[in-house]
This record gives structure tokens, sequence and C-alpha cells, in this order.
């Protein structure tokens, strides 16, 4: 038996005492929609549905970078995210800027175990949920976990992030 890869995400987890399932997958190098490529490994195998396999993007707003976690089918409403902040305006970081800030590489950024802890808004869809999977920290790793344990390792509100 193969140990499970760590990294901070998968550390905050183990950390917190929160009980979660790491999975693995091959990553192509070639792909660069790293959300469609987990939910394409995932979610047959898993036998989950693909709006439980959430993405984590990075926004920019008037008060600095923040986190917004939602479905991986789902788009993001900058204007929701920004209310969501208690912002007035947001518009996408710059992968720099994402990858510096939170110490993961675009395509395998958690919202778990980032190097500093940024203002976090999860999709409201979550709590439909009995688990949802997020990235684990490194492309082609993704983390099991029920909602509320991501939500609170996170400390994230909650609000309908997506575009309609």
């Amino acid at each position: 038996m193969s140990k499970a890869p760590t990294t901070p995400a998968t550390a905050a987890c183990v950390k917190a005492g929160v009980a979660h399932t790491v999975h693995t997958y091959a990553h192509d190098p070639r792909v660069r929609s790293f959300g469609a490529e987990a939910v394409a490994q995932l979610a047959d195998e898993l036998g989950v549905a693909p709006a439980q396999i959430f993405k984590t993007l990075l926004v920019k707003t008037e008060n600095g970078l923040a986190v917004a976690v939602l479905p991986v089918p789902s788009s993001l409403s900058l204007k929701a995210a920004a209310k969501a902040l208690g912002a007035r305006k947001a518009v996408m970081a710059e992968p720099a800027d994402a990858e510096r800030s939170t110490g993961y590489v675009v395509g395998g950024i958690s919202p778990l175990g980032q190097r500093k802890r940024l203002p976090t808004v999860v999709d409201a869809s979550a709590l439909g949920w009995d688990r949802v999977l997020c990235s684990g920290g490194r492309r082609g790793l993704d983390l099991e976990l029920a909602p509320a344990d991501l939500i609170a390792l996170c400390g994230a509100t909650t609000a309908a992030i997506t575009a309609m």
C-alpha cells in the first residue's frame, strides 16, 4: 500500500483531525483545464456528480486577494463573489499572484493549507452534498471531505457565487 502524498492541504486535514480521503489521478501536463480533468478522471471512478468536485479560484478585490470555491462545471459570478466577500468589485487574480500567495501552482491550488489564510467563500451548493472534493494541493490530487469541514478549515463563508 502506497503512502498518500503529503501537501500543506493534507497536513491541514490531519492536524485538524478532519476525516478525509485522498484521491490521486494521472495528470496530463498538456491539459490546461485542470478542473475538467479532475471531473473526467474522478466522477465516474468514484461515482460522484461533477458538481461535487470543486475548483479553487483566486480573485482580487479592493481589499486584496480572496478565494472562491465552486463546482467545476459552474462559472464564477464575480459580482456575487465580491458581494459575498464584502467588496464592491472582484476580478480574477493574476496566476503569478495566486501562486505566490497560496504556495501552490495553478491547477493544484487547494483552498486548504495556503501559505496565508485569505478571505474565502464556498458556493452554497456544497451544503447540498454529504461529501465534496477539492484540490489536495497539487495537480492530480484531490481531497474528499464533508463540506462543513471544508468550510471550517478555510474559515469560509458560504454564498451563491455561481453565474446563472
